[in-house]
């Protein structure tokens, strides 16, 4: 149990350490596109710090010790820049040596340009001017170089031979330099850690051989040529062991540093493209490969021509190919496309009419709408009359039954009062009290006693109905012209005219004969 959780621990951890590298390699390419899109400006940086060395050669004149220096740092700017810039400032390093008859400035010069012929294609010359040098004369600190340019030159004649025969022979050759090389270095010189890595890599100890990697590189800022060579030796150990996710991831780092650097001389930009190549990403296989191309060229040797023009050739065809391909697929977007413009140009065609109708038919209801609104409109008014209708008639219905009851009550009342009175008139006749009865129907107190009441019955009726009806009239009225009852008072003989206006009695003989009035008063 403790063995498989192991086992599943392992697996994510390393899942995960898998998913960060690829992130990390695809922000590696993204930083690739961006340098080799500013690459112009690092050349300018590289070709200022050249023109101002330049400058400073120009103005000695009689130091050639001096000029031999200066031209030593134009060749180390122009080692990985141009190639050919590069051969012609050692060439003229020589050429001050023996004209100062200086054997160590002059094998100096020599060393290093066959150095880098060998790493051009120029075996010939390179293993010709070695054979200048005299191995007895050959200064000690010079040896190292001494060994490690005949090493190289053997070595790469070694790689890059058809023959078979030739190959090995070269082979033997180089080894014996290497030897000799062994015997002169020091324990930590980068040489011998660079060929104990080599050794270690080809003989399949790649771990052994990145320890000693990372030896080299722990001191070693990102951005320089050094860096980026040490980095392209661990991506050619993770090759040789076919990992190669973490080549690819170790060969970016290297280019990117190459092209900050300006190096126009470098192998990780075409090596990554071929691997891109074969992963189907083509069109950056092929931006890669161009760019490496045009740097080769600029840098002006044949070799690295010849090594990079295979795989240009490759990826360069199958580019075209994509390119048709994309091309078709143009065509077939763009017939695509126009038939769907076509329906589209009948969609809107029929959208179109579609609106149009809406819109007549939208008109159609604004009209309906608007007749409606004004149906409305009436209706809401005649409502409004009806309910003031059915106020007036409700009004109405309530002064009816309110005076009907008081009618009928008043009536009753007057019927009991008239039996009462007959009954005293007949009583008064039956004792011949005639006098005394002609006294009592001549006097007018009874009536005004009884219109009296009847007034106050109408009176109180009326306010019954009314409550606000005199302070409402009032309000009509000026404030000085405000009718002001007396004391005990409901209504005053003014104030009973209008409310027999407001109960629809207006006429002045009615209203003259029910307040006992001429007609003329109840104009006026």
């Amino acid at each position: 149990m403790k063995v498989t959780q192991s086992l599943f621990i392992l697996f994510v951890l390393s899942t995960m350490l898998a998913s960060a590298q690829t992130n990390n390699l695809d922000s590696l390419l993204s930083e690739i596109d961006k340098a080799i899109a500013m690459h112009g400006e690092y050349t300018r940086k590289k070709e200022k710090n050249i023109e101002e060395l330049k400058k400073r050669v120009s103005q000695i004149t009689n130091n050639p010790i001096d000029k031999y220096s200066l031209n030593m740092q134009l060749y180390n700017e122009y080692k990985a820049f141009v190639c050919d810039s590069a051969i012609t400032y050692l060439n003229k390093n020589i050429a001050i040596a023996r004209s100062l008859e200086d054997m160590d400035r002059e094998y100096e010069s020599i060393i290093l340009l066959s150095y880098l012929m060998g790493s051009t294609g120029m075996y010939k010359e390179g293993v010709d001017l070695l054979g200048q040098i005299d191995r007895s004369k050959v200064p000690e600190h010079l040896l190292i170089g001494y060994y490690d340019a005949y090493d190289h030159v053997y070595g790469e004649l070694s790689f890059y031979t058809q023959d078979e025969p030739s190959s090995q022979n070269y082979f033997r050759i180089a080894e014996k330099y290497k030897d000799s090389l062994h015997m002169v270095l020091p324990a930590n010189h980068e040489l011998r850690l660079i060929i104990d890595e080599t050794t270690l890599r080809d003989n399949g100890e790649y771990e052994e051989a990145r320890r000693i990697n990372s030896l080299r590189l722990k001191n070693v800022q990102f951005g320089t040529p050094r860096y980026a060579l040490i980095t392209f030796h661990r991506a050619l150990s993770y090759q040789q062991e076919g990992d190669i996710e973490q080549e690819k991831y170790y060969l970016a780092l290297s280019a990117l540093s190459d092209i900050k650097t300006a190096t126009k001389d470098h192998a990780s930009l075409w090596m990554l493209a071929q691997i891109l190549y074969n992963e189907g990403d083509i069109e950056r296989a092929y931006d890669y490969i161009r760019f490496s191309w045009e740097e080769t060229v600029f840098y002006n040797a044949r070799l690295r021509s010849l090594q990079s023009a295979g795989i240009l050739s490759l990826i360069d065809t199958t580019y075209q190919a994509l390119i048709e391909k994309k091309n078709d697929q143009l065509e077939s977007y763009l017939l695509l496309s126009s038939i769907l413009f076509v329906l589209l140009v009948i969609a809107l065609i029929f959208i179109y009419r579609q609106v149009k109708k809406l819109s007549i038919a939208r008109n159609n209801l604004q009209k309906a709408n608007t007749k409606l609104k004004d149906l409305n409109g009436d209706l809401k008014e005649m409502n409004e009359q009806l309910t003031s209708t059915n106020g007036a008639l409700s009004e109405s219905n309530q002064i009816k039954e309110e005076y009907i009851g008081r009618f009928i009550k008043l009536c009753s009342t007057y019927i009991n009062k008239l039996d009462t009175y007959r009954r005293m008139v007949n009583k008064k006749i039956s004792k011949g009290q005639v006098a005394e009865l002609q006294r009592m129907t001549s006097s007018e107190d009874a009536l005004d006693k009884e219109l009296e009441e009847l007034y106050t019955n109408f009176d109180t009726a009326f306010l019954h109905l009314f409550p606000d009806f005199v302070n409402q009239f009032n309000a009509l009225l000026q404030k000085e012209d405000a009718i002001t009852l007396k004391k005990g008072e409901l209504l005053n003989t003014e104030l009973r005219i209008f409310a027999l206006i407001r109960l629809g009695i207006d006429a002045s003989s009615q209203i003259a004969e029910f307040l006992r009035y001429s007609v003329n008063t109840i104009y006026n």
